[in-house]
């Protein structure tokens, strides 16, 4: 069987394949609450998509009325795409009902709180994005969690010597 140009993904237990994931976010921000949304996309962002390009980096969620959107999130034209192609960082609504839109909303215009996407992902062959309500950190913050990380590191290494000397 001859081999795609596709990368290799792997569906995990429950459906899902991901497409990207804000790795970024994740340091940058105090996440709080999550949820997943539907996302509005044309053909080729599909394609695109199920090729695994994609680019969350520097985008964040906005709500517009009753309406919300994902800004600045980059999926790459299509490489087999014709005059047809889509705009790389054009705005997309985001899929939700409205009343998780006002609770979001209620939670997001409080002071210092922003909307930002973390992964996409593909759950039963439909586009998926997780958006979460979260808090900027400062640097005294972005230390403590780092230090947290290597502590813990440190502590699953020592247990893992140690289960390798009574074998």
């Amino acid at each position: 069987m001859a081999k795609s140009g596709k990368k290799d993904k792997k569906e995990a237990a429950d459906g899902t394949v991901n497409i990207c994931r804000n790795r970024r976010a994740l340091h940058e921000y105090e996440i709080s609450d999550r949820l997943e949304c539907g996302i509005v996309l044309v053909g080729t962002e599909v394609k695109s998509l199920r090729d695994g390009h994609a680019n969350l980096e520097d985008a964040y969620a906005r709500i517009d009325g009753d309406e919300l959107w994902l800004i600045g999130a980059e999926i790459p034209e299509y490489l087999y795409g014709n005059r047809l192609n889509h705009k790389p960082k054009r705005t997309r609504k985001l899929l939700l009902h409205r009343r998780e839109i006002t609770k979001f909303a209620a939670k997001a215009d409080d002071k210092g709180l922003t909307l930002v996407p973390l992964q996409m992902y593909f759950r039963d062959g439909k586009a998926k994005v997780e958006i979460a309500v979260a808090k900027g950190k400062q640097t005294h913050d972005k230390r403590q969690s780092m230090k947290t990380a290597d502590a813990k590191r440190d502590i699953d290494r020592a247990l893992a010597s140690r289960r390798g000397r009574k074998s």
